[in-house]
């Protein structure tokens, strides 16, 4: 608890000790024994207002204020109101006194009022180890001494040294050092990741073992940490369409009902009394007075205003907890109505790293020296393939065996090596020079090699499903999600392997990106329709486009990607799939949580609310449907921020 939370407990306790001796004191006759009749009463009135002041006399403070900027018709005016009206019926002397019940009304109002934010506290303390991710200061290195300054004063290409134990300031590359690197504030993840020269860490990671020097990369404003913090400030700005509703539905609710509550305390003893010739009698008075107070007292909208943006931010706070970064509780929202995810597959569902499984020379000609021509004809090509087929050779390559070198798109390479034409591709690429390759039904990308004219064999290069991808797909139906699909570019064998593996609904391959977007918005349209939402599950850097237009975009792996941060809806700090599942039961089990407070909330007060009109409910019901509901519901909402690694 917070200094200012255990003062406002401490008056309480004060408060409701008082109270309850009073109320002792009351019930044995002892004010009786002691001041007589009348004065027992107003003994009873003057003892009872002592806890209530004390209670809650912020309370009245705060109704006076905003009477008076005109935003009278909220909690505080309505507690006002009804507890000082349970008091006012002192002036009708022939009717059962109701200080004990405005007391209390006040006492566990107040009560309800502590616990509210002490939750929405506890619901804080997980964006807050969020925000604690920034650290105060850097070590920058300057002539070989260390001078600690804000981390806003670093410049990309100055070095810094982080010891063990302290927090990466800025995003940058080691260049000095190993040691281990502590994610969990940002991914949730528990297993450190190993850190070396070359190696690219982001800030608000935690070094662990040994000094690490690093040359920034980036400036603070534009630093990985940076990004995260904003991204969590603004997420509380962003409301979902049922906060929106139980917002404006207040504002209508309210005024409503204290018009109802007037004309139960004026209007209805007016008519009886002009019917029965009975416009003075005090009791009549006294009893559609204390109707109208009751009735004010349960037409708190209480619980609804404040359980249901709790449940919302306490959903956000638990997945943070995950390294699951929801930019608003709308987004939550429309996640717990998606029925259909899309998948990327490069990078998404599968490692992304593309590694040399098959060498099949033909010929005379050895894997080895297949290998060796491949790596050749592919060494000055950017692309991954080539990459991966590099660093399978795993030798340097001699620029002195290389000529002329020709990329023919969408086929592969035309190069020189040591005087000897090569073609490194697809069989599109060996056909066009009239040459047959031997068929392959091997699973991955597949390069075709030859030599002067004659075939040389092929290789096969793929991309290994991750481990979790199969568990997240499984977890995402069980969950009710009855469409995952895969979008790829890669060759129709490979992507309907890597579905038929996984167990995906539907997949397209060979894409380019716009075809991507072409699909995804032919989802949506049809989503329109049928009121269904579709999310998108990309990488964040080549998948923005897409990621924009869904209704929620997913960005995954996105630790140091300022693109995916930029474009996403919701943004999963490491690269594990499961975290899709994960956010998605957080969304469902959130929205749960808001609709069993909603229905909770409105089926009490409803009936209470008609109780207190036909005169069967007093103000200790009132206290229990106001009071009492706000505070089951606000227990009911932080389940919401109860979170584990397996959800």
């Amino acid at each position: 608890m917070t200094p200012k939370q255990k003062r406002w407990r401490n008056r309480i306790i004060a408060a409701l000790i008082l109270f309850f001796l009073i109320l002792a004191l009351e019930a044995t006759g002892a004010l009786e024994q002691l001041f007589g009749e009348p004065g027992a009463l107003y003994a009873e009135f003057v003892l009872f207002l002592i806890p209530y002041l004390i209670a809650g006399y912020d309370v009245i403070i705060e109704a006076v204020k905003k009477l008076g900027r005109g935003q009278a018709l909220d909690e505080s005016f309505l507690m006002t109101v009804a507890t000082l009206g349970a008091f006012a019926l002192i002036l009708f002397p022939h009717t059962e006194p109701h200080m004990a019940e405005g007391a209390a009304v006040m006492l566990f109002y107040q009560v309800g009022e502590l616990f509210q934010s002490y939750a929405v506290g506890k619901s804080r303390k997980s964006i807050a180890a969020m925000m604690d991710i920034a650290p105060e200061s850097a070590n920058l290195l300057v002539d070989g001494s260390l001078e600690e300054v804000d981390p806003e004063e670093v410049s990309p290409g100055q070095l810094i040294v982080v010891r063990p134990g302290e927090r990466i300031p800025l995003d940058g590359v080691v260049t000095e050092g190993e040691s281990s690197v502590d994610t969990a504030a940002l991914t949730g993840e528990s297993v450190p990741a190993s850190a070396h020269p070359g190696i690219e860490v982001i800030s608000g990671c935690i070094n662990l073992t040994s000094p690490l020097t690093i040359q920034v990369s980036k400036p603070y404003e534009d630093s990985t940490v940076a990004r995260i913090l904003e991204l969590v400030e603004n997420a509380s700005e962003k409301k979902a369409r049922t906060e929106n509703f139980i917002t404006r539905f207040a504002r209508v609710y309210t005024p409503i009902v204290v018009g109802a509550a007037l004309l139960l305390a004026i209007l209805c003893p007016l008519i009886i009394g002009a019917a029965t010739n009975s416009l003075g009698d005090s009791a009549l008075w006294a009893d559609w007075i204390l109707r109208g107070l009751t009735f004010l007292v349960v037409s708190c909208p209480c619980a609804l205003v404040i359980s249901v943006p709790l449940s919302f931010f306490g959903g956000i706070g638990g997945a943070s907890r995950l390294g699951i970064l929801v930019k608003g509780s709308n987004y939550l929202e429309i996640l717990a109505k998606t029925d259909t995810v899309v998948f990327d597959k490069t990078g998404t569902l599968t490692e992304g790293s593309f590694t040399v499984t098959t060498l099949q020379p033909e010929g005379t000609i050895t894997a080895d020296e297949l290998l060796a021509l491949g790596a050749h004809a592919e060494a000055l090509s950017t692309h991954p393939i080539a990459a991966s087929i590099r660093q399978a050779y795993g030798s340097p390559i001699d620029q002195n065996r290389l000529g002329a070198v020709e990329e023919i798109s969408g086929q592969g390479i035309k190069a020189v090596v040591e005087d000897h034409e090569v073609l490194a591709g697809n069989t599109q690429l060996l056909e066009a020079h009239g040459i047959a390759p031997q068929p392959c039904t091997a699973v991955g990308t597949v390069i075709h090699l030859a030599k002067d004219g004659e075939y040389q064999g092929y290789m096969v290069i793929a991309d290994e499903v991750k481990a979790e991808s199969k568990q997240a797909i499984a977890q995402l139906h069980r969950l009710g999600v009855n469409h995952c699909i895969m979008l790829t570019g890669d060759r129709k064998e490979v992507a309907s392997a890597v579905a038929a593996d996984l167990g995906l609904d539907r997949h397209f391959a060979e894409l380019l990106p716009a075809d991507k977007v072409t699909h995804v918005e032919a989802l949506l349209a049809k989503g329109k329709k049928t009121g269904h939402h579709v999310a998108f599950v990309g990488d964040g850097i080549n998948d923005a486009p897409v990621l924009m237009r869904a209704d929620v975009g997913i960005a995954m792996g996105a630790m140091g990607s300022d693109a995916a941060i930029e474009a996403a809806d919701v943004v999963l700090m490491d690269d594990n799939p499961l975290r899709v599942a994960q956010a998605m039961g957080i969304a469902r089990k959130t929205l749960a949580i808001v609709r069993e407070n909603i229905v909770f909330a409105l089926g009490v007060k409803f009936a209470v609310l008609v109780l207190a009109a036909l005169g069967l409910a007093n103000m200790w019901m009132a206290v229990f449907a106001d009071v009492g509901v706000a505070f089951l519901a606000i227990l009911n909402a932080m389940r919401a921020m109860a979170v584990k690694k397996t959800d």
